[in-house]
């Protein structure tokens, strides 16, 4: 029998609820269809967002929202997405999948979808192919309220007051589409256009900088860049930025969202171990140079990335999500907790219609995923004490892709309640699991489990093939988890 056992005197931290953060760029029907319908279409908007996805996103406790990009922050110009929609500038999306976009879903929409969703906007500049009086004057139209010409601009394009924005990032994958520059010539140009990034009268802005590629074989030449922002330019940034994708395949081979077997099931998970790895690496290089704990690392793009659907436009990144999926977010939820003290923000990519999405819509249908259920039901995790706590579990896989069979978390909330998450990450052992909580007696006051095999999904015409259903389970301290099932239970 596994055993989770929990310490409840004995917290470790405090997990933000920006870890449990998202990101919309303008890439496939992310934006499009998938947030923004316009306010002419017949499906139920408030002034353009779609009340379906406003309204489950809200459920789910979205904390913050991460736009325009993505490597389209960095061909992006704020301008061009202000004013009258019927003359804003027309452009080739030549990132994903060459459509034109039409600038319709600029600043105000973005600030209003956020307004609606209830949580903090986390913007993107343009280093890669903007100005730096640009990206100054798109920080003065969201914040200042004073008299200037971008307030004055604000205000003619219907918006008097000027918004909150706390996190802002100076650029984005500067390694890479953005740029492809050297670590030295991005942190000179950080420490310029970051001297720009001003905060206006009370709004205080928490500037973020762009950080390395990281992939797990190659992660210690990838702390070069790190090292050097943190040498070079870490007095003008609060966090850096890290990205990492879970592909099944080497070298970055995707393979099927669909359709997989056992032994890509299990490098997956294997891969998504990985992460903790690439944390510690790029931690230890952070807290050489910043005693203090001042500076966090901002986790604002992850998850899986596989082959795109058949049929679909490979540009739009379009994928299925399966409890594969669901194991991948535990597992990565949970590794965030345990770097708390360090990761201040993550945010999956992306939030609809692509990668390992929480939502897919068709038209006027909408659907949530297994990773959306993972999301909601951890959602009592955020802003709670991380609790000190260790498993002793079997293993699951074969013998290259070893997983631990067991991934969990426990936090207490200021109310004094106690969440418990944990997966069962074999396709095929149910897991026989003892709870010990050492230092306190609780009782279960909810549990709900999500279960299905590995490649179960939803579908439009069946959209809740897999969905969360109350677990009661817990008897005594001992509890029975299902092969390939998530589990939240909530102990008072």
């Amino acid at each position: 029998m596994a055993r989770i056992i929990i310490d409840t005197e004995n917290t470790k931290g405090t997990i933000s609820k920006h870890i449990y953060g998202h990101f919309s760029e303008h890439l496939g029907r992310c934006i499009y269809e998938g947030l923004y319908v316009g306010e002419s279409d017949t499906i139920p908007h408030k002034n353009g967002m779609r009340k379906d996805v406003v309204n489950a996103l809200k459920e789910m406790g979205i904390p913050n929202l991460r736009w325009p990009g993505g490597c389209f922050a960095d061909e992006y110009h704020w301008k061009d997405g202000v004013g009258d929609k019927s003359k804003r500038k027309r452009m080739v999306n030549t990132h994903w999948g060459g459509m034109v976009e039409d600038n319709s879903f600029g600043t105000h929409e973005f600030l209003e979808l956020c307004d609606q969703l209830e949580c903090e906007p986390y913007i993107n500049g343009n280093v890669g192919s903007g100005e730096v009086a640009e990206m100054q004057e798109w920080v003065e139209y969201m914040t200042f309220g004073g008299e200037s010409p971008m307030a004055l601009w604000r205000e003619q394009n219907g918006r008097k007051e000027p918004w909150g924005l706390k996190y802002f990032g100076v650029g984005n994958e500067n390694w890479g589409c953005g740029g492809n520059m050297r670590a030295e010539h991005y942190a000179d140009l950080y420490r310029r256009y970051a001297t720009y990034v001003r905060s206006y009268g009370g709004n205080k802005i928490y500037r973020i900088a762009s950080g390395p590629g990281t992939d797990y074989g190659h992660d210690r030449l990838n702390q070069c860049w790190t090292r050097t922002m943190m040498e070079q330019a870490r007095h003008m940034f609060d966090g850096i930025s890290l990205h990492y994708y879970t592909f099944p395949g080497s070298w970055h081979q995707k393979g099927p969202a669909l359709g997989f077997n056992e032994t890509e099931y299990y490098t997956t998970l294997k891969k998504s171990y990985w992460l903790d790895e690439v944390i510690k690496h790029h931690a230890a290089v952070v807290r050489r140079f910043d005693g203090e704990g001042r500076i966090k690392i901002i986790f604002d793009e992850w998850g899986t990335w596989y082959d795109v659907e058949p049929g679909t436009n490979p540009g739009f990144l379009y994928q299925q999500n399966t409890m594969r999926d669901a194991m991948v977010a535990a597992i990565s939820l949970h590794i965030f907790h345990n770097h708390c003290d360090i990761i201040h923000m993550a945010n999956i990519a992306q939030l609809v219609n692509v990668l390992q999405a929480v939502i897919l819509t068709d038209k006027e249908k909408m659907l949530l995923t297994p990773t959306y259920h993972v999301f909601r039901m951890f959602k009592t995790h955020q802003d709670a004490e991380l609790l000190a706590s260790i498993s002793v579990d079997g293993k699951a896989g074969p013998d290259e892709w070893t997983v631990p069979q067991i991934t969990h978390s426990a936090s207490r909330a200021a109310d004094g309640t106690v969440t418990l998450t944990a997966a069962n990450l074999s396709v095929d052992k149910a897991a026989e699991i003892e709870v010990i909580l050492a230092g306190g007696s609780y009782t279960l006051k909810k549990g709900e489990i999500l279960c299905g095999a590995m490649d179960a999904h939803n579908t439009f015409d069946a959209p809740r093939a897999v969905a969360p259903v109350p677990f009661d389970g817990c008897k005594d301290g001992k509890l029975t988890l299902p092969p390939c099932s998530v589990v939240s239970l909530i102990l008072g």
